[in-house]
């Protein structure tokens, strides 16, 4: 399993960059812009972690600016955690088979989310190529929120 980053969603785009990378010194790594889902992802590296995140196409902290204005209370701008892992349909069975309520399942044999015991939101993302659909997984509903 390898860290990935930590996805904060922020009200103000421009404002949020000026403070994580003028004041703070992160650097920018990518940015993605979706027009249907209405949302902006800028991905942010300390400056000691540039290198390894543009080689390996990973950063800290991903930015996640809603286009439509939302109001994050309760600590709803903290996303989630994210780990690229090996092999998302084991971790997935090994963590259901350990009592882990798989609320987004790896359907796509790409992503799934699952929640710690305190409700922090866990992505998983396969490395590499996406894995072949696969059963149970191809047709499990969501469950809850992730």
């Amino acid at each position: 399993m390898q860290y990935l980053h930590t996805m904060v969603r922020v009200s103000d785009l421009e404002a949020s960059l000026h403070f994580y990378c003028n004041l703070l010194g992160l650097k920018e790594i990518s940015r993605k812009e979706s027009e249907k889902g209405r949302f902006t992802l800028v991905f942010l590296a300390a400056p000691e972690d540039e290198a390894r995140a543009r080689e390996e196409g990973t950063a800290m902290v991903e930015l996640t600016w809603n286009w439509d204005p939302e109001d994050y209370s309760g600590g709803r701008n903290f996303g989630h955690l994210a780990y690229r892992v090996e092999d998302i349909y084991a971790l997935c069975e090994h963590l259901q088979a350990n009592g882990v309520t798989i609320n987004r399942p790896p359907r796509d044999g790409h992503m799934a989310f699952v929640r710690s015991p305190d409700g922090i939101s866990i992505e998983l993302l396969q490395k590499g190529e996406a894995l072949a659909p696969r059963e149970p997984w191809a047709s499990m509903e969501n469950t809850g929120s992730w």
